[in-house]
């Protein structure tokens, strides 16, 4: 019988009473479906696997550049920190310490009474803590002219300590009667606020 009239009327099911040839195809085809299976699951799996990553890929791309251009500013971040520390260890040596407060509310009152203005109060309160400085108020009271007032508030500004102006509020004076009065005089109510530096134990 030949080859093409055994593959007609083969039986499946009695495959074993088949010629060698095939037998070693009908393996050969088996051997061959097995190994496609096992690389189309297995490459599905890959496939799946590129897909996540992929997904990942823009992300990760912008986080790589991200840290590429901080590391690359490393160097200018360090020198600005440095810039920052050397302001603000100027700042803290504007802070006077406790024995300088006196002489800073006396440069207060005089830089006041040098612009010309009359000193109708002046008035410190309660020191408050903040943190790592304390914050000392000076309720004021003062009139002149409306130059002498801006002068007094740069006189301030210029101080060697660091003295800030709150609640700045200003009027117009009235005349008093009998008292000879040249041209419009001011009336300016502020909180004048210095500080210092508080020490461990007191923070």
């Amino acid at each position: 019988m030949s080859l093409q009239d055994e593959l007609n009327n083969l039986d499946i099911n009695n495959l074993g009473n088949a010629s060698n040839p095939i037998k070693y195809g009908a393996l050969l085809i088996a051997f061959v479906l097995i190994i496609a299976a096992g690389i189309y699951f297995d490459t599905m799996d890959q496939l799946a696997e590129l897909d996540r990553v992929e997904a990942k890929e823009p992300k990760l791309k912008k986080e790589f550049s991200d840290k590429a251009n901080k590391a690359a500013k490393l160097d200018l971040y360090k020198d600005q920190l440095a810039e920052m520390k050397a302001s603000f260890q100027a700042i803290l040596r504007q802070l006077p310490e406790e024995t300088d407060v006196e002489s800073l509310l006396v440069d207060v009152s005089q830089t006041a009474l040098a612009n010309g203005l009359e000193i109708k109060k002046f008035q410190p309160s309660q020191e408050e803590k903040k943190g790592f400085y304390a914050e000392l108020p000076i309720a004021l009271e003062v009139s002149g002219s409306f130059h002498d007032l801006a002068s007094f508030i740069s006189g301030v500004a210029a101080l060697p300590r660091i003295v800030t102006m709150h609640d700045l509020k200003l009027e117009i004076e009235k005349p008093v009667e009998g008292k000879p009065q040249t041209g419009v005089r001011l009336h300016m109510t502020a909180i004048a606020k210095t500080y210092r530096y508080l020490k461990e134990d007191e923070q």
